[in-house]
């Protein structure tokens, strides 16, 4: 799956994972490949994800995710790294 982080700033993170998981504004959820389109308000917490140089964990302060066909953009109001 490919994951684009965004925030107003920069971007934050381009690249494959093979799993990620979210916190949702009405709770946390993981994304596998091949998951049903969705949109969904994103909570303060922590965004993780699998790459091939092993699981990274970012911090997010609001926004949005939208998964489609194996694309997951993520479009946050503030990360910390």
């Amino acid at each position: 799956m490919h994951l684009e982080i965004i925030t107003p700033d920069k971007k934050i993170f381009e690249g494959e994972v093979s799993e990620a998981s979210f916190p949702g504004a009405d709770g946390s959820f993981q994304v596998l490949k091949n998951h049903a389109p969705i949109v969904s308000a994103l909570a303060t917490g922590s965004v993780s994800f699998s790459t091939s140089d092993g699981k990274q964990t970012l911090q997010v302060h609001g926004g949005v995710v939208e998964v489609n066909d194996n694309k997951i953009i993520v479009l946050a109001e503030k990360v910390l790294v």
